[in-house]
């Protein structure tokens, strides 16, 4: 098995059919990699990994929400020597019913699949934070030296990459990342009115391995917003700039001053009002004077 994994030939196991399916081939890799003897998939869909331990002669458990197994809030039955999870990418692909009826889940199992779907999360937060609960159950699940593979993707909306790469916690060692190029991809088939972006044509393969018990490692991504002012690296050129640019293009020095009293930039300097006119004249090709007003070029 290498870096980059590319199946033009999707294989054999599961549902071709079914949205969101991942090529055989994959998990008959993994499985050849790690010598799994027993393989579980807690979010298994039509059945390939099923199908492939079946040709593997290899034991398999395996479960769905829409086989009434709910990953969120139900414990997992199994001590694991390999995982293989395939989680929903947001709502993507939405699957209660699209590709199966919440109401017979209901009616079967007792179980409201529009609520514990995680496709059908309504907000990115919402659903990096039901991933990463359903990611760390099923790490926690590893018998010592366990292994377990994501396959994962990225989202592009309205110009912003939203990357389960990035945010899903990772527990444990990362032994290693594979890029999947991706083949038959739904919205390959689409013309859009502005190409203006970059196609995603790969998913990932994140690679996990639960070296100890009870203590082992755990990234998690942190969002906050950063206002530049409190940044020591970030140079007072760029916070001018900036402070300009939210002006509008155009400001009074005053302004500027204020603009900069308090934060942590102007706290570690006892000359502030120096520093800005300093910066200012220093950069005659970014800022310029006219008429009582600082510009940017």
């Amino acid at each position: 098995m290498q870096s980059i994994v590319s199946y033009k030939d999707r294989g054999i196991g599961g549902n071709s059919h079914y949205r969101g399916n991942c090529s055989p081939r994959l998990i008959e890799d993994l499985i050849d990699f790690y010598k799994v003897k027993n393989i579980s998939d807690y979010m298994c869909g039509s059945g390939t990994t099923k199908d492939v331990a079946n040709r593997k002669n290899i034991k398999a458990n395996v479960y769905d929400l829409n086989q009434g197994f709910d990953l969120l809030n139900m414990d997992v039955p199994e001590r694991n020597e390999f995982i293989f999870w395939h989680p929903p990418y947001h709502n993507m692909i939405r699957y209660a019913d699209n590709m199966y009826a919440a109401s017979e889940i209901e009616k079967k199992y007792g179980i409201y699949a529009n609520e514990v779907d995680l496709s059908q999360c309504r907000s990115w937060e919402d659903f990096i934070k039901k991933l990463n609960a359903c990611m760390i159950k099923q790490f926690a699940s590893l018998e010592k030296g366990g292994h377990m593979a994501v396959l994962m993707g990225d989202l592009k909306k309205q110009g912003r990459l939203y990357s389960m790469l990035l945010e899903i916690a990772k527990p444990g060692i990362i032994e290693n990342i594979v890029i999947k190029v991706q083949h038959n991809c739904t919205s390959n088939k689409y013309q859009y009115v502005n190409e203006n972006f970059i196609r995603i044509q790969h998913e990932y393969v994140l690679l996990l391995k639960k070296a100890e018990d009870l203590l082992y490692p755990v990234q998690f991504t942190v969002n906050r917003i950063a206002d530049i002012r409190n940044l020591e690296s970030v140079t007072w050129k760029d916070v001018i700039a900036d402070i300009i640019e939210k002006a509008g293009g155009k400001i009074e020095l005053h302004n500027i001053y204020q603009q900069v009293s308090g934060y942590k930039k102007a706290e570690k300097n006892h000359h502030v009002k120096e520093k800005v006119r300093q910066t200012l004249y220093a950069y005659r090709k970014i800022f310029f004077f006219e008429n009582g007003l600082w510009y940017l070029s």
